[in-house]
């Protein structure tokens, strides 16, 4: 009997059993959702962030690119914007089939139940970004072909795979371009001379003669002039436009996702590169803190040259106008001269200008903090010497002065020591230099003086400026580049030298 009732009862014991483990079953799908929505919402903002980082960085190197005269550098930017294009349209349809119907009516109409509004923000401002830099290909076809003005741009390779023999030498095989290298100019042939202004005298023979116009290496030769390229407005309102929307978009992220900004970066790379580190300021404070002193870095005279058979645009700042030389003041006569300190072979000289010139020694190790202006913890000849000096008042006389501290010869300074423009540079030693600057007029730098009259002539001298001064600098630090971090101080200003004739 038992057994008839329990045969009776274990089909509605299973369909129990049964309802059970699917009420289970049912009540858990709510976390299994969760946690399918929470990964899908996870994946969203790292593949959106990861995109919107990637638009950053390309938005930096069109930048550079619209004012580089580099061809290959708008070249790889133009294939890059293709690429990034097609991977943010990718992202878009793979969340939601028509971006723009959705972004059209965002305010009122989510994405989906599953998408917060941040998300749906996101998605749009990457979507409005990525319209608008589409915007730049046409202009980037233009100016790639401006580029092709002053580069030699070599076709790209097949996409096949195939190589491709030269038009004209059927043997020689084509030569690829590098697009991570500058295109080759199409002016190569620039000859390796000292232009008749130039700022940096290497050796006696390179300096010009002020008031005479002196033979060049080659006839009325004229340096190639730089281009002068300046981006398109509309080019960069597009980029700004886009910007504004990326910039929308980081706000919607969470606060753990960070974005990097490139612009910023680049800045930081071209200070740690040729300028001074933000802590050495502070490590010198107590001495910067007394008068007319001062700390910056002294770079290699290459870095303020531009390399031969090179391009570049000369609307942009140079290194000496990033970082400037340390201006010493306004003196007596009116004039603010800089300590314009380089390394040229390892020596320390001053870059001269016009009729400039200066002397210097080193005294070792001596604390800047120890000389005044009286210079009494000098040698007694270099002190007397430094403060006694007094140079020409005529023109070539002047010249003739300097050429003396530039090779060392015809020195009849009384001195059992040679007085040099330049030393050897060694850290931690102190040096005393004595400067003078004269700003001329432009008329005697391009040597017109046989053209005008004597009268007008001595009134053009009489509106010379010019400064005198002692200045004691000591390097404190050496970096892998040959520069130093220098810092200086004004020892004494003496009267302003008068050219008469």
């Amino acid at each position: 009997m038992r057994t008839i009732v329990f045969s009776l009862l274990l089909p509605f014991w299973v369909t129990s059993l049964a309802g059970n483990a699917l009420a289970l079953q049912y009540q858990s799908s709510p976390h299994n959702h969760t946690l399918a929505v929470a990964s899908t919402n996870e994946n969203f903002y790292t593949d959106a962030s990861y995109l919107i980082q990637q638009q950053l960085d390309l938005i930096v190197r069109i930048e550079q690119a619209l004012v580089s005269p580099d061809a290959n550098q708008m070249r790889a930017v133009r294939g890059q914007l293709i690429i990034q294009n097609k991977t943010v349209e990718a992202f878009l349809k793979r969340h939601y089939p028509s971006s723009q119907n959705l972004c059209q009516q965002q305010a009122t109409f989510p994405l989906s139940s599953q998408w917060s509004q941040s998300q749906t923000k996101i998605y749009c401002a990457l979507s409005a970004s990525s319209q608008e830099l589409f915007k730049l290909s046409p202009v980037l076809d233009q100016l790639l072909s401006r580029r092709g003005e002053v580069g030699l741009v070599r076709p790209l390779p097949l996409v096949s795979g195939e190589r491709k023999s030269d038009p004209i030498l059927t043997i020689a095989p084509t030569q690829l371009p590098n697009l991570g290298k500058p295109a080759t100019p199409l002016s190569t042939r620039e000859p390796n001379l000292s232009l008749p202004q130039s700022t940096t005298v290497t050796s006696p023979s390179a300096l010009p003669i002020i008031g005479v116009i002196g033979k060049t290496a080659i006839a009325n030769y004229q340096p190639p002039m730089q281009p002068a390229i300046a981006p398109p407005d509309a080019t960069l309102n597009i980029l700004a436009n886009a910007k504004q929307s990326l910039t929308a978009a980081q706000i919607a992220f969470p606060p753990e996702t960070k974005f990097r900004d490139a612009q910023k970066t680049n800045i930081a790379l071209d200070r740690f590169t040729y300028g001074l580190d933000p802590q050495e300021a502070e490590t010198y404070a107590k001495f910067l803190r007394l008068p007319r002193t001062g700390i910056f870095r002294a770079l290699p005279a290459s870095a303020y040259q531009r390399l031969l058979n090179t391009v570049s645009n000369r609307l942009q700042a140079s290194v000496s106008e990033r970082y400037a030389f340390p201006r010493l003041g306004n003196t007596q006569a009116g004039l603010n001269p800089s300590l314009t300190l380089e390394i040229v072979d390892e020596k320390f000289q001053l870059r001269h200008q016009g009729v400039d010139y200066s002397f210097m020694v080193n005294l070792g190790d001596v604390p800047l903090e120890k000389l005044d202006d009286r210079l009494k913890a000098v040698p007694s000849s270099t002190r007397e010497f430094f403060l006694n000096y007094q140079p020409p008042q005529q023109l070539a006389a002047l010249q003739v002065d300097r050429r003396r501290f530039i090779t060392g010869k015809d020195q009849n300074w009384q001195q059992n020591q040679v007085i040099w423009a330049s030393t050897t540079a060694q850290l931690n030693h102190t040096y005393l230099v004595r400067s003078l600057q004269f700003q001329l007029p432009e008329i005697i730098l391009n040597g017109q003086i046989a053209n005008i009259e004597k009268s007008s002539y001595l009134d053009q001298l009489k509106q010379v400026r010019s400064s005198d001064m002692i200045i004691a600098f000591r390097p404190v630090r050496k970096r892998s580049d040959g520069s130093y971090t220098v810092i200086w101080r004004i020892l004494k200003e003496l009267p302003a030298p008068q050219i008469k004739e």
